[in-house]
């Protein structure tokens, strides 16, 4: 099977209209991966009508250059670009526009897992505090809403700057959300979260919790970095941490896995796995209250 520069443009438009009506990629997704596939195969240089033909021998050569050429990414990056080269050839192949499946051969470079950044209980509590004696109306109130939700009730930033009044519950302290890929999920918040919710919206008439539109994550990102600062915290805050620490508090207070996975709205256990870092002096703490070695006199001749 052969491809010219013309059909290789249309067969990326095709795999990119695949990604978004069939597996519901992001808008995000997709522009990352039409970024990295005209990046590496040039098609935006290549003219449209031209009659050059490339071979399956040529793709796999361009393939290979945009891999070279992206050494010097980040692996984080690197990683990123190389699957979406992978996915692009296993669906090519896939939808019989390849004779051979060139997918195998590219090989996605490991990224170490990072712990992600997360709050102390006590910075939580900081943060939380820092709301006191503060007057309630709209700008304080959607403040506070958005920092309950993401720590409260763990959204994500694009899900809580989307959220609507008619996707509220208050009844059932449910929230109806629209996650990655346009998936639709429910979370729940905690009664203090739904109190602040219900003030907020005796002050709103508009259709979205954060204003007539949906809130522009870049407002809601330095809302949150404000929030820390007014707090003390030493380091700056942002919404993935306030996230994070939803989920690392609910593990070490004795949440499981499959419970914290639904909380979060992943898809697999795996994106919930990298939660289970714990901090030492939880593990400190753990270790006094149960090893025996860890007792008293009389508690280790009870326990041997």
């Amino acid at each position: 099977m052969v491809l010219t520069p013309f059909k290789l443009f249309e067969t990326i438009d095709k795999y990119l209209k695949y990604m978004d009506f069939v597996k519901n990629s992001s808008p995000l997704t997709l522009k990352a991966y039409k970024i990295d596939l005209e990046q590496a195969f040039g098609v935006r240089q290549a003219p449209r009508h031209s009659s050059e033909v490339i071979e399956e021998r040529a793709l796999l050569a361009l393939t290979r250059e945009a891999l070279n050429r992206w050494a010097s990414l980040s692996l984080a990056s690197r990683n990123r670009k190389s699957a979406t080269l992978k996915s692009f050839l296993a669906w090519a192949y896939q939808e019989k526009l390849l004779e051979r499946d060139l997918s195998p051969l590219i090989i996605c470079p490991k990224v170490p897992r990072k712990i992600p950044h997360f709050l102390s209980v006590d910075e939580a509590l900081a943060v939380l505090k820092s709301y006191e004696g503060e007057d309630f109306d709209l700008v304080r109130g959607r403040d506070q809403a958005l920092f309950l939700m993401l720590y409260g009730g763990g959204l994500r930033v694009s899900e809580a700057c989307q959220l609507k009044w008619t996707d509220v519950h208050f009844a059932r302290r449910s929230l109806r959300l629209i996650g990655k890929g346009g998936k639709e999920r429910m979370a729940i918040l905690p009664q203090l979260g739904i109190e602040v919710l219900k003030r907020l919206r005796a002050l709103s008439p508009e259709p979205f919790v954060f204003g007539a539109a949906a809130l522009n994550p870049r407002t809601a990102y330095e809302w949150v970095r404000t929030r820390g600062a007014k707090a003390g915290l030493m380091k700056p805050l942002h919404p993935h941490a306030l996230r994070h620490s939803f989920a690392t508090h609910l593990l070490t207070s004795g949440a499981n896995l499959r419970t914290l996975q639904e909380l979060l709205g992943h898809e697999s256990l795996q994106a919930t796995e990298k939660y289970t870092h714990l901090g030492i002096d939880h593990l400190a703490r753990a270790l006094e209250s149960h090893h025996p070695l860890s007792q008293g006199p009389l508690q280790r001749k009870k326990a041997l």
